[in-house]
């Protein structure tokens, strides 16, 4: 079987490369072992900010008499949660599906092997094919700790099966992945420990707005041991011990459940990469800002790359890759990729922060308000603050902004634009934005 375009791998990356392919007419099959998708879509992304979102209504009902609003017997059913995580996902699957289909994408489930840059093996059949992407996504990251095969620890899989919150719950690792799920689990009245290897939580945001939502979270119950190594685990009948080290000697905790969220690594194993010979530095992939490979016709997109593992990254590589295919001409670029932390209240970030800056030796200036200054977030928010800073060059020109606050989700990609476009602060201050909203807040600061 002949097609212009085979695609590897399913998730955010691969099935918006097999859809923008389909769309340019270019005959395109798509192969997936497991679940279309992705990690992102099935276990990820989606579920848990279907489980956050829950989470944050439950704290919403808790908190109404705050807005004059009366709620007795607020209560949870975290069965009713998981299962409209699972209707949420079999929804969006299904939409994915159907899009695939009505731009003629042959979908093929199984194992793919790659057997050359333009030969693909999957359940007995040979694929050819003048283009090959490779999207093979991420996999959770297991530390080597001793004692941990005899301990039944959680990844973020068994925390989204979840039907009974746990009596305590440590989490080793603060990163984003690990701070949504402690989130979501304190919100259910679950006792929460964070340890984080780093001196700080979610790494890689701006380190005061990550202080501010530490100190947020410590305020309602969660315990953070920060600069601290696990260094061993044990496993009773009932609960898991947790040994310790940091600068002040060592230390143990005992837990009813123990999830390890440490990171994620890119997927490089099982399905033929190595045949390809491509070039790598520092254990990455090469590729070209068209995502072009040491193989001219061979594109790498997504958590493979090892850059910049989020699903939105991923889909603006896959749409680059397959621009150029196409002979349109695209090019990628990391100026301003978005990256949030859905806890409550979230965090969000875009561009260079404060640290990135110092360590590049670049000069800038910050401007920095409480979110206190937006009438529609006082609106909103009683009794509840939080930040914006925004950085800039010398020359006034748009170089990173940080949130923290509800939404900032929804509202950092009117910086990501900003900065894309390498606006200046008086560029960007003309522009006119609505008000009352929260994202009035990046004027007010600017």
């Amino acid at each position: 079987m002949n097609y212009q375009v085979a695609i590897i791998g399913g998730g955010p990356a691969g099935y918006s490369a097999a859809e923008a392919a389909g769309k340019a007419g270019l005959s395109t099959v798509l192969f997936e072992r497991q679940n279309l998708g992705g990690v992102c879509l099935n276990e990820g992304c989606i579920p848990t900010k279907t489980l956050l979102y829950s989470a944050k209504v439950f704290d919403s009902a808790r908190q109404a008499s705050k807005y004059g609003v009366g709620v007795e017997k607020v209560s949870f059913d975290l069965p009713k949660i998981i299962a409209r995580k699972q209707k949420v996902v079999r929804k969006l699957v299904l939409g994915i599906k159907a899009k695939l289909s009505a731009h003629g994408v042959t979908l093929v489930q199984g194992e793919a092997t790659i057997l050359s840059p333009t030969t693909v093996q999957c359940a007995g059949e040979t694929y050819h094919c003048r283009h090959l992407i490779i999207c093979t996504g991420s996999q959770t990251v297991i530390p080597s700790i001793e004692g941990i095969d005899s301990v039944n620890y959680w990844t973020h899989h068994q925390a989204l099966e979840c039907k009974e919150p746990p009596a305590s719950l440590t989490v080793v690792g603060g990163g984003v992945i690990g701070m949504e799920f402690a989130s979501f689990f304190n919100s259910l009245g679950t006792k929460v420990t964070v340890i984080e290897m780093m001196d700080e939580i979610v790494g890689g945001m701006d380190k005061e707005l990550a202080a501010m939502l530490r100190a947020d979270y410590t305020k309602r119950g969660i315990v953070f041991l920060l600069n601290t190594k696990v260094v061993s685990l044990s496993q009773n009948k009932q609960d898991v011990t947790i040994y310790y080290e940091h600068e002040a000697g060592t230390g143990s905790i005992t837990t009813e459940k123990i999830l390890m969220s440490v990171g994620r690594r890119p997927v490089t194993r099982g399905f033929g990469l190595e045949t390809l010979s491509l070039v790598t530095e520092h254990g990455r992939i090469t590729v070209d800002k068209q995502m072009r490979t040491s193989q001219p016709n061979v594109y790498v997109c997504g958590d493979l790359t090892g850059f910049s593992l989020l699903a939105h990254t991923a889909i603006r590589e896959a749409e680059v890759a397959v621009n150029t295919i196409a002979g349109k001409e695209d090019a990628m670029n990391y100026r301003a990729i978005p990256a949030v932390v859905y806890t409550n209240p979230e965090i969000a970030g875009v561009g260079e922060t404060e640290e990135s800056l110092r360590q590049k030796g670049v000069r800038y200036h910050v401007s920095k308000l409480p979110m206190s200054f937006s009438g529609r977030f006082v609106a909103e928010n009683e009794g509840v603050n939080g930040l914006c800073k925004i950085l800039a060059s010398e020359e006034n020109i748009l170089l990173g902004a940080h949130i923290l606050g509800n939404p900032a989700s929804e509202i950092i990609a009117l910086a990501a634009t900003a900065i894309e476009q390498q606006l200046t602060v008086d560029q960007w201050k003309r522009v006119i934005f609505p008000h009352p909203s929260v994202c009035e807040i990046f004027r007010e600061v600017i």
